[in-house]
């Protein structure tokens, strides 16, 4: 589009989705983060030490994490240096080619993720899964899906484990489930 073409504006029913995607996701995201409060963690942090908990090995080198968590690899940085403090984490050079910096989650951390999981898919299921029905969810979940590939074509998450420790209820052997 130029700077002469005009957009196409949202028609009223686009305009009430849009709205209601924008207030619901920022409602959603404070209910996740209160949930998280009493640990002294925002969701971000959650977010971060939990991949590293589903990782081969609890290890992410930062540049994968940043993409998978869509966060600056600046914001990364600052956030593991917050979980090195609490001696969640640790850096380490990359296993693979030493020029590269990898996250590593620590036993306290294994064990902090574990305290907060069962508040954080608590809060996960009351704000959201069990707001809405099963089919709901599931388009939801196939439209951010399509967002994703939209804005971040190709996108690869991580290896995770969860997969292979969660079973048909969508329980696991490992109580860091969500993220």
């Amino acid at each position: 589009m130029t700077e002469l073409e005009s957009p196409t504006w949202l028609t009223a029913q686009e305009q009430t989705f849009w709205r209601a995607y924008l207030r619901g996701s920022r409602l959603l995201e404070n209910e996740l983060n209160s949930a998280l409060d009493g640990f002294g963690v925002q969701l971000t942090e959650y977010e971060l030490i939990s991949m590293l908990s589903e990782a081969p090995g609890g290890r992410l080198r930062m540049s994968l994490l940043a993409d998978a968590i869509v966060q600056s690899r600046s914001r990364v940085t600052h956030t593991a240096a917050r979980l090195e403090a609490r001696g969640w984490v640790r850096r380490e050079s990359c296993l693979e080619d030493k020029r590269g910096v990898e996250l590593v989650l620590t036993e306290s951390g294994r064990q902090a993720i574990e305290d907060m999981a069962w508040a954080h898919v608590k809060s996960v299921r009351d704000a959201l899964v069990d707001a809405l029905t099963p089919e709901e969810f599931a388009a939801l979940g196939h439209a951010m899906e399509k967002v994703r590939e939209h804005l971040h074509p190709g996108h690869q998450e991580p290896a995770s484990a969860q997969q292979a420790d969660c079973d048909a209820d969508g329980d696991r052997a490992v109580p860091d489930c969500a993220s």
